[in-house]
């Protein structure tokens, strides 16, 4: 049996569109992008979904907690899943916050940090960077992405760049998805739908 550990954020974690900011909307199990591929992929897969809403590739968030720092709890969670065959990191949507004031090209150099860290921790097999779709900032979150389609732009095109310097695979999300317009930065249950279809394909041909 191969595992795949999906390591990212809410929408990992499956947090749906959200009309107000505290609105606590998840999608149910099945729904997740991580569960429609552990469908798809069948039982010689074992699936573990390891998502957390507000989770950055490597920023302490001053408002929300510094757990929320993916690179300081990685190398528990690797250890506590090993040995892992392929490890896919999705996250970035939570660095392009106005608070960090980062574009897209360090959001590509975090998770480019983070399959660097996981590869030396001697778990993991192959590493896939997921480039997460371009956030909007629209809804209740229109402050807190203030500025973010103009910071997020070619973002994809940096994770390519460096998931290749780092010996990962890429795969860009928005190729096949985006935000739902509702918020900005969470994804509809069809998006999810389309994703983990979309990932499984993907991991086929890595494991």
């Amino acid at each position: 049996m191969k595992r795949v550990l999906l390591y990212g954020d809410s929408n990992t974690f499956g947090i749906g569109p959200m009309p107000r900011l505290g609105d606590d909307v998840v999608h149910p199990r099945g729904v997740r992008w991580g569960d429609v591929m552990a469908d798809a992929l069948g039982r010689d897969w074992d699936v573990v979904v390891e998502g957390l809403p507000g989770r950055t590739t490597v920023h302490d968030d001053p408002i929300e907690g510094a757990y929320r720092n993916g690179l300081a709890v990685l190398p528990a969670i690797l250890f506590s899943h090993r040995p892992i065959d392929v490890l896919c990191i999705c996250l970035g949507t939570n660095d392009l916050k106005a608070r960090f004031g980062v574009g897209g090209q360090d959001v590509a150099l975090g998770l480019a940090r983070l399959a660097r860290e996981a590869r030396a921790t001697g778990t993991v097999g192959s590493v896939l960077l997921i480039a997460p779709p371009e956030p909007k900032a629209c809804g209740d979150f229109i402050e807190m992405f203030a500025g973010v389609e103009a910071r997020s732009a070619g973002m994809a095109g940096h994770v390519s760049r460096f998931a290749a310097e780092e010996g990962a695979a890429f795969f860009d999300a928005g190729a096949v998805i985006s935000v739902d317009e509702t918020d900005g930065i969470h994804w509809s249950a069809e998006a999810h739908r389309v994703l983990g279809l979309a990932v499984a394909e993907e991991l086929r041909g890595l494991a």
